[in-house]
C-alpha cells in the first residue's frame, strides 16, 4: 500500500541520536535548547517551549491563559481531539464553530457569533496547513481580553499575510508528531511573545520546578536545590527526540519545496475532474501543506476503490461533537456536518516518488462514479 503519510528520515537523524546515546545526557537537555533557539530562529520570534506533544502544548497554553471551570473556549469540531480535550482538562465548556467550506478552518463569522460573557480562549486550527483568517477573530478578541491560541499542528512553515503561523495569536502550538513535516516521533512546542510566560511555561512543562536538571549541572553546590512554583506535569521532551528535530527542521526546505512540487502536480491533474474539488488557497496565506483534502460526494465509493489500487486514503477529521463524549456540547454545525461526508486525504509526503504520483493521479482519474 501507498500510505496517507511516511516520515522521511536517513542516516543524519541516525547520527545525530547515536551522538545524544553516547554523550551521556539523553533527557532534557542541551540539544533541547539547541533544537528551541533553531526553531525560533525559523519563526523569526521567541519565545519557544518545547513539550513532548502538541496536545501537552495546548493544555499549557489554556493554564497560563488562565482557563478554568466554568470558563467557555471557542475551537472548531473538525479537528484531532487533543484540541478539545484540553478544554475538558481544564473543565470548562468546549463551544464548536463551523468552518468555512473552502480551506476546512474556522469561520471568524460564527466565531464572532459564539463569544458570550464566559468565553475566555478562542483555539483556531490551520487545518491542512492552511492559515485561518486571523484578523476579524484577533479584532475581536482583543475588544474582550480574550486569548487566542493557534493549533499550529499542521502549520509549521505556513503563513498568514506573511506572518508565520503560530506566531501571531497570544499563543501557537506546534506538533512534531511522526507524520508532520518535522517528524520526531512525537513532541511539540508552545510559542508566545513574553519572557514571563515563557518561564512560566518552561516551569509547568516540568512539575512546576524552577530549575530543569540541565540547568542545575555546574553548580557549585546545592545542585539538588530547586523551587516548585506551580502543580506542573511531566510535558518536556528530551535530547534524542530533539536531535532528530534539529536535522529535520534543517531538511524543512527541501520538504516543502518537493510537497509543492506534488500539491501542484496533483492540483494540475484534478483540477479538471468534475466530480471533485481540489484544496484551496486564499491569498492571505502561504500554505504549509501538512495534507492534500479533496472533497468529493462519491468520498466512500473512491476511497474503497483506490484501497483495491493499494492506495491508502483517510479522512481527518470525525467532527468531535459526533463523539458521545462530547454530545452535551453539540450544537448544528451545517458546514462541518456536510463536509465530513466529502473530504478525503490522498497520499502527500516528501518520499512520494513520481511513479507513485502519476499511479495515484491514474487511480483516482480512472475511477468511475
Amino acid at each position: 500500500m501507498i500510505p496517507v503519510f511516511r516520515p522521511s528520515m536517513d542516516a543524519q537523524e541516525t547520527n545525530e541520536v547515536k551522538g545524544v546515546l553516547e554523550s551521556g545526557w539523553i533527557g532534557l537537555g542541551p540539544k533541547t535548547e539547541e533544537f528551541e533557539k533553531a526553531l525560533e530562529v525559523y519563526l523569526g520570534n521567541k519565545h519557544i517551549i518545547t513539550t513532548n506533544s502538541a496536545t501537552a502544548a495546548l493544555h499549557l497554553a489554556l493554564i497560563v491563559a488562565g482557563v478554568t471551570e466554568g470558563d467557555e473556549v471557542i475551537s472548531p469540531s473538525l479537528t484531532f481531539v487533543s484540541t478539545n480535550h484540553v478544554i475538558l482538562y481544564q473543565k470548562a465548556t468546549p463551544v464548536f464553530c463551523d468552518v468555512d467550506p473552502e480551506t476546512l478552518c474556522a469561520d471568524p463569522k460564527d466565531v464572532i457569533k459564539k463569544i458570550t460573557s464566559k468565553t475566555k480562549a478562542i483555539i483556531v486550527v490551520h487545518y491542512g496547513g492552511h492559515a485561518v483568517d486571523m484578523d476579524p477573530i484577533l479584532m475581536a478578541a482583543r475588544k474582550k481580553n480574550i486569548m487566542v491560541i493557534e493549533d499550529a499542528a499542521h502549520a509549521l512553515g505556513g503563513k498568514y499575510k506573511g506572518k508565520m503561523l503560530g506566531t501571531i495569536g497570544d499563543f501557537g502550538c506546534f506538533s512534531f508528531h511522526a507524520v508532520k513535516a518535522v517528524a520526531m516521533g512525537d513532541g511539540g512546542a508552545i510559542f508566545t511573545k513574553s519572557k514571563k510566560t515563557a518561564a512560566m511555561l518552561k516551569a509547568y512543562r516540568w512539575m512546576g520546578i524552577s530549575k530543569d536538571t540541565w540547568k542545575r549541572q555546574g553548580a557549585k553546590k546545592y545542585s539538588w536545590q530547586y523551587d516548585v512554583q506551580y502543580v506542573g506535569y511531566k510535558y518536556h521532551t528530551n535530547d534524542i527526540l530533539s536531535a532528530i528535530g534539529l536535522v529535520q527542521l534543517g531538511k524543512l526546505p527541501q520538504v516543502m519545496k518537493r510537497k509543492w512540487e506534488i500539491f501542484n502536480r496533483y492540483n494540475k491533474a484534478f483540477s479538471r475532474v468534475n466530480w471533485l474539488k481540489i484544496p484551496v488557497q486564499k491569498s492571505y496565506t502561504t500554505h504549509a501543506l501538512h495534507n492534500y483534502c479533496i472533497k468529493t460526494e462519491h468520498r466512500d465509493a473512491l476511497s474503497s476503490y483506490l484501497a483495491d489500487q493499494k492506495i491508502s486514503t483517510t479522512v481527518h477529521y470525525e467532527p468531535n461533537h459526533f463523539y458521545p463524549i462530547y454530545k452535551k456540547y453539540a450544537k448544528k454545525l451545517p458546514v462541518t456536518e456536510k463536509l465530513y461526508n466529502e473530504i478525503l486525504l490522498l497520499p502527500f509526503y516528501y518520499g512520494l516518488s513520481d511513479q507513485e504520483i502519476d499511479y495515484i493521479i491514474e487511480k483516482v482519474k480512472s475511477f468511475k462514479p
